[in-house]
């Protein structure tokens, strides 16, 4: 019988351990970990991140604190207390569990939090400040780059938000379309043309009372977009709908759909077309799921392809959404 090789064997090699214990022990130096208070108080990290989940989440739970934070159950009974002694917070009755309290900052709380939230901002900005403009981005991409690989997969219920446009989104819709297209279907760089043609004119003759851009976000990164803008007066056209694939799965396409059509009823379109490609499979169920109807196809040869097929789809706005 043979016997299991020994554990060993699948831990990495000690010069990536080495280089990990190295990154670590520079970085918490870099944000000021060693000092005896952090940002210059009596508060430990642990107690500051304590009072930021509070802070930033409606109502927690003890529970949910200790099992978000890896925190042991005493070690968050007696913060908590301290906080309580300090009348920074202050627990209700859960509806969902009487054994359970929901756990809020006071108005005192989050007074006293604002100042060391904003100290926090500040020392990160002094960081930056000696890293150049153009290697900001490379920065951050490295450290979403390290969350992701050793966090775990996102779950289906993972949070995000959907905004509208702010300056520097329309090149990130040209950059994300040119890079993922290319990478996914093959198209050369005039797909990338063509898409900053439609932003450009958008921005340009951009008519809110009847367009709309919606960017969605997660963990403060763009992962997605949908445009709707106005072809005639009574019929809006949806263009550019795109979600990242590490946010696929969490139903960030449908609901920019979504959006696109509540907004429409309210600007008074009867209805929507959009053109797309019977290749991309995710956006036609979406579309589909959402009521539009396939009414035109045509085989063409475009951004380096000879096999499209593009497809026109419509949506009657008296028809309801998910039928």
């Amino acid at each position: 019988m043979s016997s299991r090789p020994p554990s060993s064997h699948f831990l990495p090699a000690d010069g990536i351990v080495q280089a990990v214990r190295h990154f670590n022990r520079f970085y918490t130096r870099q944000i000021g970990l060693l000092q005896r208070g952090l940002l210059a108080t009596p508060f430990s990290l642990t107690e500051v991140r304590l009072l930021y989940e509070m802070a930033h989440r409606e109502g927690v739970t003890a529970s949910e604190l200790a099992s978000d934070l890896s925190l042991d159950p005493g070690y968050l009974s007696r913060m908590l207390a301290k906080f309580e002694k300090r009348g920074w917070i202050q627990r209700k009755p859960s509806p969902d569990d009487a054994r359970q309290s929901l756990l809020s900052l006071t108005k005192k709380g989050a007074e006293s939090f604002a100042p060391l939230d904003q100290r926090s901002s500040e020392e990160v900005a002094r960081m930056l400040e000696r890293v150049p403009p153009a290697s900001q981005d490379q920065l951050v991409s490295a450290m979403k780059t390290i969350e992701q690989s050793l966090s775990p997969v996102p779950s289906s219920c993972e949070r995000y938000i959907l905004r509208s446009h702010q300056p520097g989104d329309m090149g990130w819709v040209v950059f994300r379309h040119g890079v993922l297209y290319s990478q996914e279907y093959r198209y050369d760089e005039r797909f990338e043309a063509l898409v900053a043609g439609i932003v450009a004119e958008f921005i340009e003759k951009f008519d809110p009372s009847g367009e709309r851009c919606w960017i969605a976000e997660r963990n403060g990164e763009r992962v997605g977009s949908v445009f709707l803008v106005r072809k005639s007066a009574t019929v809006g056209k949806l263009r550019m709908l795109i979600v990242e694939p590490s946010a696929r799965g969490l139903g960030i396409g449908r609901r920019l759909v979504e959006e696109c059509i509540r907004f429409a009823r309210q600007a008074g379109y009867k209805k929507i077309v959009l053109w797309t490609q019977s290749e991309l499979k995710a956006a036609r169920a979406i579309y589909q799921q959402a009521g539009f109807q396939l009414v035109e196809k045509e085989a063409h040869e475009n951004w380096g392809r000879k096999d499209l097929v593009s497809e026109t789809w419509e949506l009657k706005l008296g028809t309801a959404v998910g039928g």
